[in-house]
């Protein structure tokens, strides 16, 4: 038994997401949690191990969907809600015992992929022998659909992001460098590792009052910043207890917090209780079609209605990346003023 696992406090804290899926944080990591630090301490089982794990009860899953009657629907439901946990468990024991690898990530995206694609065939034909409906059919080629869209408008996304992002330090380190400035960073970032600085900064927004400034840091703070991936504290931070100059904070969703204030106090009702605000994303999709529908037998209403709302809450990420890209030219063209103006000085 390894004692080098701390108590069941400290592996939430390490294992839990600051912000996730709502049904993660209710349903699942309630028992993810203390399976990750009893699996940690007693066993030897691996990451990817868990991950093998996950994808074969999905396979399970599958074949109870599989032979349409309501009861095997119900067990694969439950099979497949255990999948899921172990779905997660496996990059909670990752990072709290430093096992983690990028061919496990890997593993676990296709594993995950290729879950979703045999239950949603297997569901959806199970239920055309049941009933004879050929709309079951079309509503397999929905699933897939779905789930193969979710994963590649958040790649496209993030790609996009980090591209508007790498332009912007550009700028920024290249001002740095001829004038010595603070160092860059974004309120996305700053805001991220903390919630209650985000909770604060939405309300005062939401009552119209001057944006949350967030405070100095310490030479410390920024190097731990830099491990937790914020942008621009790494370069430049200042020595070991001294205070580093303010950064400047870049806003890529000023034009979105500006058009829904009302989506500012529900994002941050949310954020009290570590809940996204994305409400229906990937996972609960899932949710809707392998478990809520087989459980109450209700499989194509569950999918029609899951489906739709995905596809409602992806257009609004669209909505808020082209908000987020007008923003991206207003910092841009605000660089450039302010190098035609240093020129003229």
């Amino acid at each position: 038994m390894r004692r080098d696992i701390p108590p069941l406090a400290e592996v939430r804290r390490i294992t839990e997401k600051k912000r996730d899926a709502w049904w993660t944080v209710l349903l699942v990591d309630p028992v993810a949690t203390p399976l990750v630090r009893f699996t940690a301490m007693r066993t030897n089982i691996t990451p990817n191990q868990i991950t093998w794990g996950a994808f074969l009860l999905g396979l399970g899953s599958a074949a109870c969907f599989a032979f349409g009657d309501w009861k095997w629907l119900v067990l694969g439901a439950v099979i497949y809600h255990f999948s899921f946990i172990l779905d997660c468990m496996d990059g909670k024991v990752a990072r709290l015992t430093g096992q983690g690898s990028v061919f496990g990530a890997w593993l676990d995206f296709v594993f995950d992929r290729i879950r979703v694609m045999v239950c949603g065939v297997a569901l959806m034909g199970g239920q055309y022998e049941r009933t004879g409906d050929t709309l079951y059919i079309w509503l397999a080629l929905a699933v897939v659909g779905l789930d193969t869209l979710r994963y590649i408008n958040s790649l496209e996304i993030f790609k996009i992001r980090h591209t508007m992002r790498k332009q912007i330090k550009t700028r920024m380190r290249a001002a740095r460098r001829a004038q010595n400035e603070a160092e860059l960073a974004f309120m996305e970032d700053l805001l991220r590792d903390n919630p209650q600085a985000d909770i604060e900064q939405d309300l005062q927004k939401a009552r119209g009052e001057a944006p949350y400034e967030m405070p100095p840091r310490t030479g410390a703070e920024a190097g731990a910043e830099a491990e937790a991936g914020v942008d621009g504290a790494a370069e430049g931070e200042a020595p070991q207890g001294a205070v580093a100059p303010k950064a400047q904070v870049i806003d890529l969703h000023q034009e979105f917090r500006r058009k829904f204030p009302l989506y500012l106090r529900v994002r941050s009702f949310l954020l009290r209780h570590r809940i996204r605000a994305h409400l229906i994303s990937g996972i609960e999709f899932q949710m809707g079609v392998f478990m809520i529908g087989p459980l109450f037998d209700v499989v194509m209403p569950a999918t029609i209605v899951s489906g739709v709302l995905l596809l409602v809450f992806e257009l609004a990420i669209i909505y808020k990346l082209l908000l987020s890209t007008r923003d991206f030219t207003r910092t841009i063209d605000s660089f450039e003023e302010e190098r035609v103006a240093a020129a003229a000085a």
